[in-house]
């Protein structure tokens, strides 16, 4: 005759199924970090079709009812660039872009105290966060949302400079970057501001692209106010001032 377990003790096999999710469990966040790695890796030679950021326009837009948006994106590889917009992006976002492992903190800094001082509100982020903000992040409010966000670009920041060359880096920025609403990339912002594809833009077309960021649906490249006037001369100073074509030609 089977013995009876003492009532509320579990079964043996009642006890296998939860020790197999706890295992489960334990090894999800360890499943997590190699899907990051892998992501990382594969975007390092495969050209992204598309982004995260672009994929939340996308959707916004057919949320609110707009069926015939279309997020305008074509990816050019920087050899197809003129010269001057990798440098533009460069002189406006990220001069330290070179030497950095990901994260400038003296910019950081810099942001806090002009910040603090009620100038006009900038962050420190470099071009390699803005990549890995681009390419994997979600949008949210919240404190809470805002400091899982923060954690999460950081470690795909990591990434990114420890498996991508600066050129690659450089080369998908100036490809998913967002220049106007749902503009996102060099080429079609070329094409949408101006008319001609992204080898043909000048210097100056360059500079007034790279003046918009990174409050491009705030400020127009095709129509600019005072202030992007004023940012895309500053920014063509940069531009002489950090060495031209020879900055990005010299990047690993």
């Amino acid at each position: 005759m089977a013995q009876a377990l003492p009532t509320g003790q579990p079964s043996a096999t009642g006890r296998r199924p939860r020790r197999r999710w706890l295992r489960r469990l334990l090894w999800l966040p360890v499943w997590l970090l190699l899907f990051t790695v892998l992501q990382v890796a594969v975007l390092r030679f495969v050209d992204p079709p598309f982004s995260a950021f672009m994929a939340i326009r996308q959707v916004e837009a057919w949320a609110q009812g707009d069926g015939g948006f279309r997020v305008a994106y074509r990816w050019r590889d920087l050899e197809r660039m003129a010269p001057s917009l990798p440098v533009a992006l460069i002189a406006a976002e990220d001069q330290n872009f070179a030497s950095h492992s990901g994260f400038d903190f003296k910019a950081i800094e810099q942001a806090r105290k002009r910040n603090e001082q009620g100038g006009r509100l900038r962050g420190g982020s470099t071009i390699s966060q803005q990549v890995a903000k681009n390419l994997f992040l979600w949008q949210g409010s919240g404190r809470l949302s805002r400091w899982v966000r923060k954690g999460v670009e950081a470690w795909y920041t990591v990434l990114i400079e420890l498996m991508w060359p600066k050129r690659r880096i450089l080369e998908v920025y100036a490809n998913v970057a967002e220049f106007g609403d749902g503009v996102y990339g060099a080429q079609a912002a070329a094409r949408s501001f101006f008319g001609r594809d992204a080898d043909a833009l000048g210097a100056a077309q360059s500079a007034r692209l790279a003046a918009v960021l990174p409050s491009p649906r705030r400020y127009s490249a095709a129509r600019p106010g005072p202030y992007v006037q004023r940012r895309t001369v500053a920014i063509e100073r940069n531009m002489r001032q950090i060495g031209g074509a020879a900055y990005v030609d010299a990047l690993d």
